[in-house]
């Protein structure tokens, strides 16, 4: 089942592009940096059996509007946030994909009674110095590069080594195919600002909702032990490794992660009915 795309709210003062399919408990899915809602679609596929997803464009990417940065991920969790109240949404199941976790966590914390259960990929709750120079070289390299440069980049930095054996000319076609239309070069360096100055860590243990966090063993960009740290400060949480794969994991080993977080959403639903 694929998402519908081209519905659009108007939200703290920008015009948010989404998509929904499905039928059951809300569940609300956030991209990650510079991806939009087609990021999702494999795992889409598996959770609107039993869900009703709904699948955004942050500011600053698809077709959502593009407003001058920097952005904060306390401000994209508002705009997820009011997103939900415009569709009359008191609460759903929320996941996020690297940054789009990151903004997962802001919600949860700012706006707790929205957030039913937590699905948290990739993620981190404050960079480092060396995943701060990872995105400050993102941005820099995104101005510098072509199109297809930038994501041959990207992609050795998200999928691990086994991935590429297996799907050389899929990769092959995404490089090909880049663009930066959906992305302008000022909305990705906002995006990158949000996620090298977003900072949850002290916040952590305030979070309440049901927490999955899973992350690839292989992941060079945002490392495995940023998952055991939100592991370690969130109180009801649990921890999902994959091994051989990389930041991408959702991608990577999408059968596994659409079991392993259906099986955790289905355990929320069934706690509630």
């Amino acid at each position: 089942m694929s998402i519908e795309r081209a519905r659009f709210a108007e939200v703290n003062g920008i015009r948010l592009s989404y998509g929904v399919c499905g039928t059951g408990e809300p569940l609300l899915l956030i991209p990650g940096l510079g991806a939009d809602s087609s990021s999702w679609a494999v795992n889409i596929a598996a959770y609107s059996q039993t869900f009703t997803c709904i699948a955004l464009d942050n500011r600053g990417s698809g077709q959502s509007d593009k407003p001058p940065g920097p952005y904060t991920t306390r401000e994209m969790a508002a705009d997820a946030a009011a997103l939900l109240q415009y569709l009359g949404i008191e609460s759903a199941h929320v996941a996020g994909l690297s940054m789009g976790g990151a903004i997962a966590q802001m919600l949860a914390l700012n706006s707790p009674q929205t957030v039913r259960s937590l699905i948290l990929s990739s993620s981190w709750a404050r960079c480092d110095f060396y995943t701060k120079a990872v995105f400050r070289n993102y941005q820099r390299l995104r101005l510098s590069s072509s199109p297809e440069d930038f994501v041959r980049l990207v992609q050795l930095w998200i999928f691990a080594p086994p991935y590429f054996e297996r799907h050389p000319e899929e990769l092959r076609l995404a490089r090909k195919e880049a663009s930066y239309e959906s992305l302008p070069a000022d909305a990705f360096t906002a995006q990158c600002s949000a996620s090298i100055e977003h900072d949850t860590l002290d916040d952590l243990s305030r979070i309440d909702a049901p927490t999955l966090i899973t992350s690839g063993d292989e992941d060079i960009f945002i490392r495995p032990h940023f998952a055991q740290e939100l592991n370690r400060r969130i109180k009801n949480s649990r921890w999902v490794r994959f091994p051989r794969c990389g930041h991408g994991h959702h991608l990577e080993a999408s059968d596994r992660y659409n079991e392993k977080t259906l099986e955790f959403l289905l355990e929320q639903k069934d706690d509630r009915s």
